[in-house]
């Protein structure tokens, strides 16, 4: 056994331990606190963006409605499900039900085109391209261009509203 007089020196105290964890913890909390208060909003500022955001719709809405001169609003078509295989591998389906914006008024014959396009692309897709956030980033990406172009720019935006891999 060796005691204190042997000439090796003690550590800290299972006292002193605890106490600087205990100060550490409540530092952090504190900090924790103290940001969250500055990052998060008040009630106070979300629900005057909420009346904010009710008044700024309706009237959004009411202008785009007709459009200074007679044009008519923005259209959302949306298509039938896509459930296809991927290339690779072969026994992984994809389904996507997906809607199209389309600047002005929508074009149904159109929207049937670009839902046979993107069918054929997502044939030719691998489970490895549309992994993780960032593939899927890039599918969205792909699939909101190719759409652009077949409309001729008439479709604006993709807009998700499933996306299973199975």
């Amino acid at each position: 056994m060796t005691t204190p007089e042997d000439g090796k020196a003690k550590g800290p105290s299972m006292i002193v331990t605890l106490a600087v964890v205990a100060v550490l913890s409540l530092v952090a909390a504190g900090g924790g606190w103290m940001m969250g208060g500055l990052l998060a909003p008040t009630a106070e500022a979300v629900q005057t963006a909420a009346r904010e955001g009710a008044t700024g719709h309706g009237e959004t809405a009411e202008a785009e409605g007709a459009g200074a001169e007679g044009e008519p609003a923005d259209a959302i078509i949306d298509l039938a499900a896509i459930t296809t295989n991927l290339a690779y591998p072969a026994e992984n389906w994809i389904r996507l039900e997906v809607s199209l914006l389309f600047d002005g008024a929508g074009d149904e014959a159109m929207a049937r085109v670009i839902q046979e396009d993107m069918l054929a692309y997502l044939r030719t897709v691998s489970l490895q391209q549309i992994e993780g956030p960032r593939g899927f980033q890039h599918l969205r990406e792909d699939l909101s261009e190719r759409a652009s172009l077949r409309s001729e720019g008439r479709v604006t935006d993709l807009l998700f509203k499933t996306f299973v891999i199975e």
